[in-house]
Order: C-alpha cells, then structure tokens, then sequence
C-alpha cells in the first residue's frame, strides 16, 4: 500500500511579519520562482506516495488550488477548516476521509519545511513503513548544526521516544545536544488506525467533533467543507500536547539532512547564504567606499543581500524610517553601533536592527567582512537612509 501524504497547509506565518496587519503566510512566500508549498508538492510526487491531501482553510484556498496546478497534481483531496484548531483536528480530520482505508500509512508534513536531500528522507519513510502498527507513532528527527532556542527538541532510549523539550533557551538547547538530542521536526507518520485509536483514548473530545464534522461535511470538486458547528467544539490543541505528550508508543526517525521551517529571518538568510550563487548576479553588484553589496533577491516587502565590508571599511552610522533589518554574519568580526550599545560580532551571529534604531558597522580588522541582511519593510531603497556621521564625507 502506498503512503498517503497530508499536507498542513494552515500556518498564518505571523513570526514573520510581527507587526505587519497584513502578512504573507510563509509556505505561499515567493523566494526566487519557488514557494515552500510548491517544493513540499514537489516532494511527495515520489513514487513511494499516493495522491495527497491538503489541509487549509479558506482564506487559503484559491493559493492551495493554484500551487496545485502549477505543480500538475491532478489528483488530491483538500480538507477545508471552518476555524482555526491548532494541527491535532486538523491532522485528525485529514485523517478520517472515507477514501483512506484504515491500515494506510499516512505521512504527516509541513507545508513550510524545506527539506533537502530528499532521497534521504523518502528512504527513511519507506524503510520504517513495516514497523507501522495500529497504536505506534513515528516522529522525524533532525540533527542539530547548531544549539537553537527557535526549535523543540527529544531525547531517545533505544529509538523510542523518552523525553520531548520545548524550544530551550541555548545553555539548555547545549545540554541536550551534548545528550544526543534531535530537533523535533514537526513530521509524524502512522497508519490511520493508529491515529483514531490515539485520539479515542486520549482526546475522546477532540475525537467525537472532528468525527461529526467529517461526518457532516459538504463535499464538492474534491474539496471537504468540515461541518463548522461541530468543528468549533473541538479542543484547540497541538497534536504534540493532545497525543505526543500522553502516549508511550513514539519511534524516532533520525535524519542527518539538512532541514529548515524558514522561521526566522536568520534561517532565511542562512538559506539564501548557502545558496547564493544561484541567486548573484553581477548587475546587483553595487560599489561603496567601505566596500561592496549585492542584492541577492528582491521579494516582496523583503529585500535580500550580501554586504562586503573590506579591512577599515565603516558604514555610516545611520537610521530607517521604513525597514527594519536582520543581519547574520558570515565572515570576518564586525564592530557594531546599535543606538547606545557598541560589541563586537562573531561568524553564525545574528542581530535584529529594528525600525528606527541608530547603527553602524565598522570593520577595524584585516580580513573583510561578510553579512547577508534581510530589510523588512514598506519602502526597501537606498533613499531610505538618514546619516549622522559619515567618514566618507556623506552627511549632508
């Protein structure tokens, strides 16, 4: 039998945009000719999946329907929420679809993860589907390049399960790592049973209204409109806290890939870092006396680039009136203003420039300076700078 894949396809993507009223939700954000959702379509298109199924909402709907399309899925089911219920209805629901027959394996996946060596990963799924049983669960673990306060963690005895952590401050996140401690990813894959045997024990509420809402859905061109009315009464729990946290019976899959929810600015800059040749182009090249930027890709209401600071290179110290900017340092030890504060910067660290903020960079040493900066913003030009000081003579 082949595994079903279920997409959850709800996320609003709020971490983003924090004080944007309207944001994008991050699995529909165009990155260079690609969206998260579109390379999660992509991913299960592997011969090892049956047709997916979509889980959204329809504020989401006409994105999903396109994506799908412009992937050439031909084949799927979408599973529309009335309201918002956090992913234990929501995977529930997608669960109980009559076309699924009981014993599927059904692979449970992000619509905002990117996930490279994908071979990998499928492997890992069709390598564990025997030991898929009516009561067990797998999780997917991912292992840690780093100590991250930004991610939840689990430990394991023998491959099961023991402990789980919810995203640690770093000292801690350091402690686990040195434990053994996987990222938890966020993926689960079970069999259909398994999930309606979990939720009866566990979460009989969630269970009996997520049942009258399949139930009591309309159906048109392929698409479940879940029955509102009793949709509504379902507890709003993740699947971690409803089910994860209460049964014994979790597997973990180990992976080492490399992985990522996109869910900061710093992993979108990391992304873009690592992937910068696809993205430079020498016409984005612009010169500076302190040096050199590129642009790396202009998206909307983000602007992405790669700033060179050569040795005894300094930017004026400066403010915005419409962006805010992320930096995260690739290469070299950057001195830093940030209104009143003044340090030093290390490669892999990262700093948040909010909107307003007076800063500087200096670069005091030998070696140049790289930092890719994200600028989030309404108006994302160079006219958008207001100088203060300026050894260059820029300060009018």
């Amino acid at each position: 039998m082949k595994i079903r894949p279920v997409i959850l396809c709800g996320g609003a993507g709020t971490r983003l945009w924090p004080k944007a009223k309207k944001h994008q939700a991050k699995q529909f954000i165009d990155f260079g000719n690609w969206t998260l959702l579109g390379k999660t379509l992509e991913r299960v298109k592997a011969s090892i999946y049956d047709a997916p199924i979509i889980s959204t909402n329809a504020k989401y709907l006409r994105q999903v329907k396109q994506h799908l399309k412009k992937h050439k899925i031909r084949k799927f089911k979408i599973v529309l929420e009335p309201a918002k219920r956090n992913t234990a209805p929501a995977i529930l629901s997608t669960a109980l679809i009559k076309d699924i027959p009981n014993e599927q394996p059904l692979m449970f996946l992000a619509a905002d993860h990117l996930i490279e060596k994908v071979g990998l990963f499928n492997k890992a799924i069709k390598k564990n589907q025997k030991k898929l049983t009516q009561n067990n669960i797998f999780i997917f673990g991912i292992k840690p390049k780093m100590p991250s306060s930004e991610f939840g963690y689990f430990l394991t005895r023998n491959n099961k399960v023991s402990k789980f952590v919810e995203k640690p401050k770093e000292a801690k996140a350091k402690q686990i790592i040195s434990k053994k401690g996987y990222w938890n990813s966020g993926m689960f894959y079970l069999r259909k049973d398994s999930i309606i045997n979990n939720f009866k024990k566990y979460q009989p509420n969630i269970y009996r209204n997520c049942y009258k809402a399949v139930t009591k859905a309309k159906y048109k061109s392929n698409v479940y409109y879940l029955n509102k009315q009793a949709f509504t009464k379902a507890t709003a729990k993740s699947f971690d806290y409803a089910i994860l946290e209460k049964t014994k019976d979790i597997n973990a899959i180990k992976l080492d890939i490399p992985w990522s929810d996109l869910g900061s600015w710093k992993e979108i800059c990391k992304m873009y870092g690592r992937n910068k040749r696809h993205y430079f182009k020498k016409k984005n090249v612009f010169h500076r006396p302190w040096g050199s930027y590129v642009n790396l890709f202009n998206g909307k209401e983000f602007l992405i680039k790669e700033l060179y600071v050569k040795p005894k290179g300094i930017l004026s110290l400066q403010k915005h009136h419409h962006r805010a900017e992320h930096w995260v340092v690739t290469h070299g030890k950057p001195k830093i203003t940030l209104n009143k504060k003044y340090f030093t910067m290390k490669p892999d660290e990262t700093i948040f420039i909010p909107l307003g903020a007076i800063h500087r960079i200096e670069n005091p040493y030998k070696k140049p300076v790289k930092i890719i900066e994200a600028q989030v913003g309404s108006i994302l030009k160079e006219t958008d700078i207001v100088r203060y000081q300026d050894i260059y003579g820029r300060v009018k």
